[in-house]
């Protein structure tokens, strides 16, 4: 039931007004020149309420912008940034692939150095066997590079194995560490030859090689001696640097000893290799 007595004005004429009186008493202040009084008083209790609050919107309407632009420079800035550095690990990453490439040729050409007397040409390998190690794998390199069967593979300063085929582009090499493989080999210090045999377990379980048929009636032979391919190989050149012999013991025929050699090859990180271009001379 609608009380009688009582005005209900809307509270929008009400602001209306007061907005209305504000204005009137800023002009009659500012027209009349008065600096003082009660209509000073009255205008300052309406009027700067109501500026502080305008200024406060306005300075808020301000940040926000600000926070606005702001934001929207910090996220390109961020893509920017991002962008960049995606380019820098980029480049990183070519200048340590250049590097790593840099190392194996200067290990290669060091290589060649070392064995001089031999022709060689460089490959990398491009696929390897099931193993683990690099006991068998593949070169870029084939018969229209010059390749041929038996021709002997080195890098690392020493033996990796022998090319066993050759295709048109490509060759298949077998390393030292096969478990087909036997080389006849010559400890340097001694002269003594002995036979070394591929052990892919031996290797496995210890990182090495084995040897046997070693002729030492004088003892002569010690742990640190190098072993190298010797004259009397049939497919290998003379002098290729296996490893070094890490163990002896003696046969059952008190004649020959055996032992272990530690190669000098790492022939779980193979990526170049060199080839000799020249085959063993058999004198058939």
């Amino acid at each position: 039931m609608r009380q009688r007595g009582k005005l209900n004005i809307p509270s929008n004429f009400i602001l209306i007004a007061l907005s209305i009186l504000c204005i009137v008493l800023l002009f009659v202040n500012y027209s009349t020149g008065f600096t003082g009084g009660p209509l000073r008083s009255v205008a300052n209790y309406l009027f700067i309420p109501m500026q502080r609050g305008l200024d406060y919107v306005g300075s808020r309407i301000s940040i926000t912008n600000a926070d606005a632009k702001t934001r929207e420079e910090l996220l390109s800035e961020n893509e920017q940034l991002r962008s960049e550095n995606e380019q820098l690990r980029t480049q990183l990453t070519n200048t340590q692939l250049q590097q790593a490439q840099l190392d194996d040729l200067l290990e290669l050409y060091e290589v060649s150095a070392t064995y001089s007397e031999y022709p060689t040409t460089g490959a990398h390998v491009i696929a390897k066997g099931t193993s683990n190690w690099y006991d068998t794998f593949t070169i870029d390199k084939g018969t229209s590079d010059g390749i041929k069967v038996n021709m002997n593979v080195i890098a690392s300063g020493g033996l990796v194995g022998i090319v066993t085929e050759a295709g048109e582009n490509f060759a298949i090499v077998r390393a030292l560490i096969d478990d087909s493989n036997s080389i006849s080999a010559m400890v340097v210090e001694t002269g003594d030859n002995c036979i070394v045999s591929g052990n892919l377990e031996m290797m496995t379980e210890s990182n090495m090689v084995e040897f046997s048929g070693l002729e030492d009636p004088d003892d002569e032979v010690k742990s640190g001696y190098a072993v190298v391919t010797s004259n009397i190989s049939s497919n290998y050149v003379p002098g290729l640097l296996i490893g070094y012999v890490e163990g002896l013991t003696g046969d059952k025929n008190d004649l020959t000893k055996s032992g272990s050699i530690t190669p000098i090859v790492d022939f779980k990180h193979l990526n170049t290799v060199l080839v000799i271009t020249q085959l063993k001379e058999t004198g058939e």
